[in-house]
């Protein structure tokens, strides 16, 4: 077995399976994926001139390929979903092997850019016996030829929140959010953006309290719960809109409460009224059950904007790449998306 592309990126890198990250901004993030650097240059040894086109990987040796499953085929498959948005990426599949654990493989792929700006790597991930999962450094990802469906059916079953656009759910971008998180305020120019773009999306709020960090953040939830009970969607977005401008009064109980009240007052309610409802067990129990649909979905920081099932850090990425990812997953699905 030979590889001449060393070495492996950190394991961590095949977190851009899931994650194009290209900044920190999310709460409880997943670390993006590293970067190489850059060697100096100095006057005797020149730095060498940016390739201008794509590098040719070595083809791939049969010997490495001693495992049954996954195929050569979902492989490429999974990566496509992954990664077609990104029109400048290339890549390979090198190894596909079996590994001392039955039923577990050792998958390798060469990666490269296109454009010869970044140098070749190779990444590498195991694919686990339910052909549904890999692991990726520490973190599990759902696999497949379609990775995303499994979450997409979860999202059209249980995703409850409020919502703008449309009621079809063909094309479904579903954002969990903290009210008392700064990233997720920080989201909200991305989001009406997306909401301006693709008039054929239903996007839906869905509260992601982090009620060990941000101890206001399930009560404003219970508000947001309320108003959109007593007063419908877009007395929910006037309120969270409004939540968001004065979050830094969540910082104290009373400042909550000043906050809170006002947003209620500007979405065209009675603050008396929200407060009353978001005090009893059935708004608790509905701010529960969207923790728990978080949970489900291995959703694991905030902002999390979910298109169709796939995981995307939606304040992590530039504007225009979220956007032609959410192109990418409608037609990948099938759908519409403007």
């Amino acid at each position: 077995m030979t590889r001449s592309i060393r070495p492996f990126a950190g394991i961590a890198a095949l977190a851009v399976l899931a994650f194009p990250v290209v900044q920190s901004s999310a709460q409880e993030q997943v670390p993006p994926a590293p970067v190489q650097a850059p060697q100096p240059a100095t006057a005797q040894t020149p730095s060498a001139p940016v390739p201008t086109t794509p590098q040719a990987f070595p083809k791939p040796d049969p010997a490495n390929f001693t495992a049954a499953s996954p195929t050569r085929e979902t492989v490429d498959a999974f990566l496509k979903a992954s990664w077609g948005y990104d029109e400048s990426r290339y890549w390979q599949v090198e190894e596909i092997a079996k590994t001392q654990v039955e039923g577990i493989s050792r998958v390798v792929v060469y990666v490269g850019d296109k454009s010869g700006k970044q140098k070749p790597q190779a990444l590498q991930f195991f694919a686990l016996p339910d052909g549904k999962h890999i692991i990726a450094g520490d973190s599990i990802l759902t696999f497949g030829e379609n990775p995303f469906a499994a979450y997409r059916a979860q999202i059209q079953q249980r995703a409850d929140g409020p919502y703008k656009g449309s009621a079809s759910k063909d094309l479904e971008l579903v954002e969990f959010a903290d009210f008392q998180c700064p990233h997720c305020k920080d989201a909200q120019a991305n989001m009406e953006k997306l909401a301006a773009d693709f008039p054929k999306a239903r996007i839906v709020f869905q509260n992601y309290p982090l009620e060990k960090i941000h101890p206001e953040a399930k009560r404003a939830a219970s508000y947001g719960v309320c108003v959109a009970k007593l007063g419908g969607s877009n007395a929910f977005f006037q309120y969270a809109s409004a939540v968001f401008e004065a979050q830094d009064g969540l910082g104290t109980s009373d400042g909550a409460t000043l906050t809170l009240n006002s947003a209620v007052t500007k979405a065209g309610l009675d603050p008396a009224k929200i407060s009353a409802c978001a005090g009893t067990p059935e708004t608790d129990k509905e701010v529960a059950s969207s923790v728990k649909l978080a949970e489900d979905l291995d959703v694991n920081q905030t902002p999390l904007l979910l298109v169709n099932g796939r995981q995307l850090p939606v304040n992590q990425i530039p504007y225009d790449t979220l956007k032609q990812i959410v192109l990418f997953q409608a037609r990948l699905d099938g759908v519409a998306a403007q």
